[in-house]
Parts: structure tokens; sequence; C-alpha cells
């Protein structure tokens, strides 16, 4: 609703000693010059590969490719990141991570294998013991399926992949109502504004808010050290139990394959 300052929170990234920063939405080009000046690492998100593109040319340090299935904005293409991240392997010449149901060392191994450099989480960290949102958010992800997110504003061209509640199917219902004569204004109630609500209060039906689909995949609420612990273990398991298995299957003798 009221455009943020941008250039304030340069400032603060700067001055709190901040090394890494994911930009994502707008164009970074105007924060890029005090960012690369103060030495920090720019990852800018994008939701398709021409658009990685075009970061990795105004000189991004990498970029955060996210798939159709990610929570939040996951642009107006549609695709899914089997097919996004090879394609941005083949088009990319810096590095680049999987952002968009990426959830555990099943995600993170097929990530690398795809071509990606490591993964990025967002829906999977909020379900963590450390992340300062209401126990109720945390329960609401570790309860839900992968059927359980819905797209909204996609009327708009600002589509977002949201959890499931009653504001997420009032809103629907609107969109429903109204078709292409619907506005920002008339769903307002259900999207601005709510994050405090929901976040920090608990109320689950306040309103829109973003998650991904890879809440299927999440069980349980552990501390970041042991996600990140027993992601590497699972990825090392992985490669390890299942290599042999994979190379014994891609040496079948054409003779036999055919």
């Amino acid at each position: 609703m009221n455009p943020p300052d941008y250039p304030g929170y340069v400032r603060a990234i700067v001055d709190g000693g901040v090394q890494i920063v994911e930009t994502a939405g707008n164009n970074p080009q105007k924060c890029l010059p005090a960012l690369k000046e103060a030495g920090i690492t720019v990852i800018h998100k994008c939701t398709s590969v021409r658009h990685s593109l075009k970061a990795e040319a105004i000189g991004c340090d990498a970029v955060s490719v996210d798939g159709f299935e990610c929570g939040g904005h996951p642009g107006e293409d549609d695709i899914p990141n089997f097919i996004l991240l090879p394609r941005a392997a083949e088009e990319l010449k810096i590095p680049f991570i999987a952002s968009g149901g990426m959830a555990d060392g099943r995600s993170l191994v097929a990530a690398l294998a795809l071509g990606a450099d490591g993964i990025n989480m967002g829906t999977r960290f909020i379900a963590t013991v450390e992340a300062p949102v209401h126990e109720n958010v945390k329960q609401a992800i570790v309860g839900a399926s992968e059927l359980d997110t819905r797209l909204v504003m996609r009327p708009l061209r600002n589509t977002e992949r949201v959890l499931v509640n009653a504001g997420v199917n009032r809103l629907l219902e609107k969109e429903r109502a109204l078709g292409s004569a619907i506005t920002f204004q008339d769903i307002a109630p259900e999207v601005a504004g709510v994050y405090p609500a929901i976040m920090k209060r608990g109320e689950m039906d306040a309103g829109a808010w973003s998650c991904g689909m890879v809440a299927g995949l999440i069980n349980d609420i552990p501390t970041v050290k042991e996600l990140i612990d027993r992601i590497m273990q699972e990825a090392r398991s992985i490669v390890s139990d299942r290599l042999g298995r994979l190379s014994a299957l891609l040496d079948v003798p054409e003779t036999a394959a055919a």
C-alpha cells in the first residue's frame, strides 16, 4: 500500500554488516551500487529464465530461481522447477540456487542434479523453533498437505500462493464474483496489513499469507541446526546409497536395453 523505504533498508543492511542480500520483485538495479560498494553479495529472486538473465546482466552475483511450487509470488508463467532449473542451468553463467518446493535432503540432491548450486527454503524455515512467528502458524504448516495452498490475485497478475483459510476463501469468492472487474481495493481487507495479525497474534483466518506446496513435506518443528544437519545427512545418504544402483541402471548394455 505504501512503498517501503528501500534506501533506508540498504543503509541498515550496510550498517548492520550483512554480507548476503536477497532482493525480489522489482528490478534491484538502483540498490546495487551501494550494496556492491559495501562488498555485499546480491542474490536476486526470479521466476523465469528471462528475468534471471536480466539479473545477471545488471550485475547480480547470483540468482534464486523460484519455481511455480513456491509460496508467495510465483510469477505468471507457471513453470515448475523440474523445467525451470535445467533451463536456468542452460542459460546462466552466474551461480543460481533452487527456490520453491525445497524441504529436505531429497530436495537438495535433486536441485544439484538439475544444475543448481544449492537450495533456498522459505516455508520450511518458518516451521522451525527459532522462527519468530506465532506457534499457530507453525502448526498450520505442519498440519497442511500439498493440496492446501491456493493461488490468489491471478486476475490482477500479481499471483500469490497462500495457505487456504477462511480469509483466503473470502478473497477467492470476491474474485469469482467480480471477475476481470476486480481491483486491489476489493480484496484489500484480506491481503493488506494482515501479516501482524497472522504472524504475531496467530489469527489464522485474518487473511492470506504466503505458503508453499512444500507444506505437504513438513511434519515437524525442529531447530534450525537440527534441520540443516538432517538435510545434509539425508543428502549424503541418498548419494551414497543410491549411486551404485543408479550406476547399474545406466550401465545396462545397449542390446539388453533394446
